[in-house]
């Protein structure tokens, strides 16, 4: 074990050990001056010093031998010796959120005031304010889903482009999430991302089949989707240009929550269900596994991970009390 410590042994910082030699140097031809002229020499020019010296003990204290070794201790503790591997991560990625919103008209309900979207905007401000430095990217979806937002660390971009996003800006009605849960894919694989976390605000969506193989999907990618539902199992009319809409009969249709719809797509994407009271709890648990130094931690196999513990704090205790004898009276 030792033998193979030994072989192992190497500096961090070599370049500290280039400060030894002019130091030392420069130290023993101080001590040899002081040795040679003593005090005298001061005041003394050198041609008359020789006549004026009277024999000495020749056992005058000098620092600069100390100084000398002071100096080797501290450029040695500085170029960082080393023989031991430190245990760490290849690299530490940030934190991946896919944030899908839900525009298709249901989401115009009061039954959460002001309205659903609104309420949803809120809860994305949040998650906003929770991503600090992790990277946010925002999908819009109803008859088709679009990419506001990639993933970006600029949060007040997604920020200033909240407001107008209501379903009326909408091409296509509709409520097909599927394509949205495609496009968090796609961006999660060019971000390289393996535990990126997609977060659904919506009432409901048509499209189940499609919308539940694509949750899983992502989570074969190593993703979860959590849910968050926005609006209330009783429901709310939905509004249309000339009031509500009305079915076949001329009675103003409920558009209810699809909480069933919702909470099984969080268990096929591998996250969770929440309902829009309780988001805050998601945000916390976002902001947790954001926190944890391992959450996105990743070794690649293939590459060798070279992270040597730097063992120059091991020195300190003699370079002290080595310094420590330069206070030494007479000296300074």
């Amino acid at each position: 074990m030792a033998l193979k410590s030994l072989a192992a042994f190497h500096f961090l910082y070599p370049g500290w050990l280039l400060a030894i030699p002019p130091l030392v140097a420069f130290a023993l031809w101080r001590h040899w001056k002081a040795r040679r002229a003593g005090r005298w020499g001061e005041i003394v020019d050198a041609d008359l010093l020789d006549a004026l010296r009277m024999e000495e003990d020749g056992r005058r204290r000098s620092p600069w031998i100390t100084l000398a070794l002071v100096w080797s201790l501290a450029a040695l503790a500085l170029a960082g010796p080393a023989w031991r591997r430190a245990p760490s991560v290849a690299y530490r990625e940030p934190a991946n959120w896919v944030i899908v919103l839900d525009l298709s008209p249901s989401m115009n309900a009061a039954d959460l005031p002001p309205n659903r979207v609104t309420r949803a905007h809120y809860l994305i401000e949040d998650l906003l304010r929770a991503a600090h430095d992790a990277r946010v990217a925002l999908i819009v979806f109803s008859g088709d889903a679009h990419t506001v937002v990639p993933l970006t660390d600029d949060v007040a971009t997604i920020r200033s482009l909240l407001e107008p996003l209501v379903p009326s800006i909408m091409p296509q009605p509709g409520h097909a999430l599927a394509p949205a849960l495609d496009q968090a894919a796609s961006l999660l694989r060019q971000a390289g991302s393996r535990d990126g976390h997609v977060i659904v605000l919506a009432d409901g969506f048509d499209d189940p089949a499609r919308a539940f193989a694509a949750a899983a999907r992502l989570r074969s990618l190593g993703a979860s989707v959590d849910v968050v539902g926005i609006g209330t199992v009783a429901g709310a009319p939905e509004p249309d240009g000339d009031g509500f809409v009305r079915d076949a009969s001329g009675k103003i249709v409920l558009s209810k929550l699809r909480v069933g719809r919702l909470r099984q797509l969080a268990a096929t994407g591998g996250g969770s269900y929440w309902a829009v009271e309780s988001s805050q709890r998601l945000i916390d648990r976002l902001d947790a596994a954001r926190h944890n130094p391992l959450a996105h931690a990743r070794i690649d196999p293939g590459a060798r991970v070279d992270a040597w513990r730097n063992e120059g704090y091991w020195l300190l205790l003699p370079l002290l009390i080595v310094a420590a004898t330069l206070a030494r009276r007479g000296w300074v």
